[in-house]
């Protein structure tokens, strides 16, 4: 009997799959049109106990900062299974984003299908989306956990170049951290 889940990435181009009614640590209740102003939605998987995700919070923080008057959006999902990792509870959730100080939506994806969907294999995965929804980037943030030693700023460098109406120079990296617990 095979128990593992099928997962197939989301391919460059595509249009991002539609997500509806994921709950927010704000409270709020959110769906992928919720999203239709940004010109630049850059969806990145997290969780609350992966060390890999923890060192990148003030990257993406910065990154919304940055970004945000060009018009990204950046949107956290955890789609960890909450029975099996205890610390992705929405409660925690709540805690953790208010703890790191989250600028953008952090959204709880219950059944692990909107992961499925797109393609996420661990925390963190960042996927980026033109105007027209369309898959620009997927992988990483960057290419070293440790900022004292980041050679390259992938998402970044996605993110600037969807933003300036350009050709993604790369536009898939291999994505590391903590594998999504299903």
């Amino acid at each position: 009997m095979n128990t593992s889940i099928s997962v197939e990435a989301l391919k460059l181009g595509d249009e991002a799959p539609v997500f509806s009614d994921l709950r927010g640590a704000d409270g709020k209740s959110y769906r992928l049109s919720s999203f239709a102003d940004k010109p630049v939605l850059a969806l990145v998987f997290i969780s609350n106990g992966c060390p890999t995700v923890r060192v990148y919070d003030e990257r993406l923080i910065t990154l919304q900062s940055s970004y945000e008057s060009a018009g990204l959006q950046i949107v956290a999902i955890n789609s960890n299974n909450p029975f099996l990792s205890p610390s992705d509870t929405y409660p925690e959730m709540v805690k953790r984003a208010k703890e790191a100080g989250y600028n953008f939506p952090y959204l709880k994806d219950e059944d692990g299908g909107i992961a499925r969907s797109y393609g996420a294999l661990t925390t963190p995965h960042a996927f980026v989306f033109d105007r027209n929804r369309r898959l620009r980037y997927r992988g990483r943030i960057d290419d070293s956990r440790d900022p004292s030693k980041l050679t390259t700023s992938d998402l970044r460098n996605a993110l600037a170049d969807v933003l300036g109406g350009n050709t993604v120079k790369v536009q898939d990296t291999q994505p590391f951290g903590c594998a999504i617990v299903r």
